[in-house]
């Protein structure tokens, strides 16, 4: 008989955590055991949908994860977890991980890796030591246009990379009716302190547009490119959110050796348009992905000409459907995991926004702090 998994959540605040649970919960090797939050800095003062309790009672009763613990430290002696699930607020990533790793626990961790390279270094860290497998959940490998548009540049569709660039948008994470995977059901208006109280909107527990969106560009641009970046520029604002903390708005401009990237993210978009389509310029032509459209696929324009080619791929082009699959598929085999879901690779990622808050703080370039250093 193969072997079960034992999977745990620790963490109900970020948004992606249904999505996360029930793919894990679909998998046929998995029993989704327990869950547990953490103590957030500041109680949130709201119980509208996708805050800490509606997370949590989503996930208890219309989910039936049967065990909830107070802490998760409890849970993490009592259930003898194979995996956890990792989706607390971003500055609490590197306590859950080391959590995890004193108890020889396997863990998948919810984009971006943390708030800091600091943090990220720790965690690595953390996991290298106890000798535990650990992945940062990013959506390029399970997206057959993602992938098409990687084998397309590595093919020389578009010759050499000259520039990167994303615009990752919507009305912030808890607008008046967002939809996020799992639940699928709209937002309800929160005022601006119910809001505020939540860890999105607070900079110290990792929130904010520019962490939050500007990472995926940072990720894609460094896949793509294949080299890390050497210095960086950053800005961040707080444009429509007075009452924030954290920034609702943020640009990073990296430099790579013979490349640049640009990352936009914002949560005071109403119509994002082109919602998080990378576009990518090379010295031959421009590549363009289409995830949410009405007609999600790959866009090619070649030479002078503009000479336009489409592509639809399809997911049975993809290795595995999600994170779930290739995550045990890894523990099982010991294969290694996809590039970006790699803590070494996420850590040069790291690099980048982390360069870019702090240029955002200093108002100047700033030089890539390489991994290993701090």
């Amino acid at each position: 008989m193969s072997k079960k998994y034992r999977v745990g959540i620790i963490g109900v605040c970020h948004v992606h955590v249904h999505n996360v649970a029930a793919i894990f919960q679909n998998h046929p090797k998995v029993e989704l055991i327990a869950v547990a939050d953490t103590t957030p800095d500041t109680p949130e003062i709201s119980e509208s949908a996708y805050t800490r309790k509606w997370n949590l009672n989503y996930l208890v009763n219309d989910m039936g994860i049967p065990n909830v613990y107070d802490e998760y430290q409890e849970m993490l002696r009592k259930e003898n977890l194979d995996i956890v699930i990792c989706n607390s607020e971003n500055a609490k990533h590197p306590e859950v991980v080391q959590a995890c790793a004193e108890t020889k626990t396997h863990v998948c961790v919810e984009k971006p890796m943390a708030s800091s390279l600091a943090d990220a270094l720790e965690m690595d860290r953390f996991r290298r030591d106890a000798g535990i497998e650990t992945a940062i959940h990013w959506y390029m490998p399970f997206s057959p246009q993602m992938m098409k548009m990687k084998a397309l540049i590595e093919e020389g569709a578009i010759g050499n990379i000259l520039e990167v660039r994303t615009r990752i948008a919507h009305a912030g994470p808890l607008a008046v009716g967002a939809r996020h995977p799992g639940p699928n059901i709209e937002t309800e208006s929160m005022t601006e302190a119910e809001k505020a109280s939540t860890w999105w909107y607070q900079q110290t527990a990792g929130g904010g547009a520019t962490i939050d969106f500007c990472s995926y560009g940072a990720v894609i641009a460094r896949w793509l490119i294949g080299e890390t970046a050497t210095d960086v520029m950053g800005m961040r604002m707080n444009l429509n959110s007075p009452w924030a903390e954290a920034d609702d708005n943020g640009v990073i401009t990296a430099r790579f050796p013979k490349a640049v990237g640009v990352f936009q993210g914002s949560w005071t978009t109403l119509y994002p348009g082109e919602w998080g389509n990378p576009v990518v310029y090379g010295t031959e032509g421009t590549i363009v992905v289409d995830e949410w459209g009405s007609a999600p696929g790959v866009y090619v324009w070649r030479g002078q000409e503009k000479h336009e080619e489409f592509y639809k791929p399809d997911s049975s082009s993809l290795e595995y459907p999600d994170i779930a699959h290739a995550f045990i598929h890894s523990l099982d085999t010991g294969a290694p995991l996809h590039e970006t879901l790699d803590p070494v690779f996420n850590l040069d990622a790291m690099a980048i926004v982390d360069a870019g808050i702090r240029s955002a703080e200093s108002g100047k370039l700033e030089e890539i702090q390489r991994v290993g250093e701090e």
